[in-house]
């Protein structure tokens, strides 16, 4: 039988791996690393064959002249290897890929999309490289919309994450697997809303966002530029709250907010909750563990880690 084993939440930013040496406050940075080691410990004690891993993209993978709402990587997957990231193939476990995505689309309460060659940037190979260092294991890459509007609602995806739940549960076999979301928590990137560009430099991101699906790296200079200008805007209050509700195993709550509501209270690097959403509800919204909670602004981000552990789960809930 297959089993859902454990459920990581991570948040992500390349900064942390550009700028490391010129974090001021080097204690906070120290608490976020060694917490994601401390979950890089419990996947390796869950022993997971396949880690299905829910991220966002960057601009990387998809461009604005086609952006679906979810898609499963179902055959090949290569990182893009930005700001030292992983680069390169990563290994997918194509059977369970494409039960799921077959799974959702005959159930008929899904039609996600799907890719044979799936691109990913670091709102997941940040995971690959601090979560899975010295694993061998396969990933179900699934990419969330959380920068081009419209977005998927909060609340879908949470329906999204229960349906991947009852495909993986389906699965034929003894797979142990494990789900990680990456991404999030408050923080306000310099991005437009790509219909309503202002100014020399939203017009210049809408326009790599366009064009850029051949040549991104032409654009990469002047765009990390504008991002390393940009003033950091977190709110530890929503995040602590936010982590309260994992911890509570009251995630679903999240769904309370609207799109709009989100930004305004966490900004719209905030959108990217949605994969920490999914995989609670993969995880059936169980208790979970805080690691750390740092307010980063040198990295521009809330910087958290938690665990979900059916192991460790109330009884009635298992």
């Amino acid at each position: 039988m297959t089993e859902i084993v454990l459920g990581v939440g991570a948040s992500h930013s390349t900064l942390m791996n550009t700028h490391w040496e010129q974090t001021l406050h080097k204690d906070r940075a120290e608490r976020f690393r060694d917490a994601l080691t401390e979950a890089r410990e419990a996947l390796l004690a869950a022993r997971p064959d396949t880690v299905i891993l829910v991220g966002s993209n960057h601009f990387r993978g998809f461009w604005l002249d086609l952006i679906p709402s979810f898609t499963i990587g179902v055959g090949e997957c290569v990182a893009s290897g930005e700001s030292g990231t992983p680069k390169g193939p990563q290994p997918v476990d194509v059977p369970l890929a494409r039960h799921l995505a077959n799974s959702l689309v005959e159930s008929g309460s899904f039609d996600p999309a799907f890719s044979a060659r799936l691109q990913i940037d670091h709102g997941q190979s940040h995971a690959i490289q601090y979560l899975f260092e010295g694993m061998d294991v396969e990933i179900v890459p699934i990419v969330v919309n959380v920068f081009a509007p419209p977005l998927p609602t909060l609340t879908r995806c949470e329906e999204l994450g229960r349906a991947i739940r009852d495909a993986v549960l389906a699965f034929p076999g003894d797979r142990r697997v494990a789900v990680v979301g990456s991404g999030g928590l408050s923080h306000r990137l310099p991005w437009p809303d790509w219909r309503e560009p202002h100014g020399d430099d939203e017009e210049f991101m809408v326009g790599a966002w366009l064009n850029g699906r051949e040549n991104w790296q032409d654009y990469d200079g002047r765009r990390r530029e504008i991002i390393r200008a940009a003033e950091a805007a977190l709110n530890p209050e929503f995040d602590n709250d936010f982590l309260s509700l994992v911890e509570r195993g009251e995630t679903r709550r999240i769904t309370e907010y609207t799109t709009e509501e989100l930004e305004k209270v966490a900004g719209n690097g905030a959108q990217e909750l949605r994969t920490w959403l999914l995989m609670s509800a993969v995880l059936d919204h169980i208790p979970g563990r805080r690691l750390a909670y740092e307010p980063m602004p040198e990295w521009l981000t809330g910087m958290g880690v938690a665990v979900l552990d059916p192991q460790l789960a109330p009884t009635e809930r298992q």
